[in-house]
């Protein structure tokens, strides 16, 4: 399935896309498709939204993955060719190429976000040394985006994240003050297969590994799955939940059986993203006039 949602988004870039000498409007050009992640992204019903709000009826949103997504625009962006995708940062394509964000008047994809560190209920009396970690977990951008980037370059993310931890050692010190040890202990991290979420995942798990002894287990999972299993129990804690408007759904379902422990990331942004050659600008330009 996954193969076939691939061939489809680089279908549309490679095979389907006109040139901008054959039409002047972007649908042409693009066959009428946004080239976006795995359904259950909350940016993916933002979207959906978007194309009600707008009243893009022609248009059609393309279900894929992150990977499918990011392999669509480097072909297109090499062939200087028209795209439109689902985008968000921090992301490591922002610093690969030359991209921009389409304006949203309506405000669909809400104000810049958070990323939050969610909890399951009891884990503060059950696990408090990883408790108080994930509690003081807090970084910038800049440090996600250096973890992505050393992954994109050919590093395994755990090396990545190791590498970052050993380079940071103040901040990571601050996280870990006054800890006891939790020797063989284990925790359950969930996460999904977003670059963001592997960075921040990895550097999580390296941490209570390498600085308290746990043995942690991280669970690649879709976003409901991530959610039900933090608030069913089954998993430790999540520091992947992008609030208030990517995970509004899953926050608002299952409100009262976790613990929010707040942002640990702040600044971040969704929205639809073209390469900046593209002369249009928001998302009203992609109606027919």
């Amino acid at each position: 399935m996954t193969l076939c949602l691939l061939g489809a988004a680089l279908l549309a870039v490679g095979c389907g896309a006109k040139s901008s000498g054959t039409s002047a409007f972007v649908g042409d050009q693009v066959k009428y498709e946004i080239i976006g992640i795995d359904p259950g992204a909350g940016i993916m019903k933002a979207t959906s939204q978007a194309l009600k709000d707008y009243g893009l009826t022609d248009w059609k949103l393309v279900e894929g993955s992150s990977t499918a997504m990011t392999a669509a625009l480097d072909r297109a962006y090499k062939a200087k060719k028209p795209i439109i995708i689902t985008g968000w940062t921090p992301h490591w394509m922002f610093a690969k190429y030359d991209l921009k964000y389409l304006q949203d008047p309506k405000g669909v994809y809400g104000a810049d976000e958070e990323i939050h560190t969610i909890a399951r209920t009891g884990l503060k009396t059950a696990e408090p040394s990883a408790y108080a970690v994930l509690d003081k977990f807090e970084w910038t951008a800049a440090d996600m985006e250096k973890v992505m980037g050393a992954v994109m370059d050919g590093k395994k993310p755990e090396v990545a994240a190791a590498d970052w931890v050993k380079e940071n050692a103040a901040k990571v010190d601050g996280w870990v003050k006054d800890v006891p040890k939790a020797e063989g202990r284990k925790l359950k991290l969930a996460y999904v297969a977003w670059d963001s979420e592997i960075a921040s995942t990895n550097v999580v798990k390296q941490v209570l590994e390498s600085r308290l002894g746990y043995k942690v287990e991280m669970l690649q999972v879709e976003a409901g799955p991530m959610w039900a299993g933090v608030a069913g129990g089954d998993v430790d804690a999540i520091v992947a939940a992008w609030l208030p408007t990517t995970h509004k759904d899953y926050y608002e379902k299952f409100k009262g059986k976790f613990e929010d422990l707040g942002p640990n990331l702040k600044g971040t942004k969704i929205g639809l993203v073209v390469p900046k050659y593209m002369e249009i600008n928001s998302i009203e330009d992609l109606k027919k006039k």
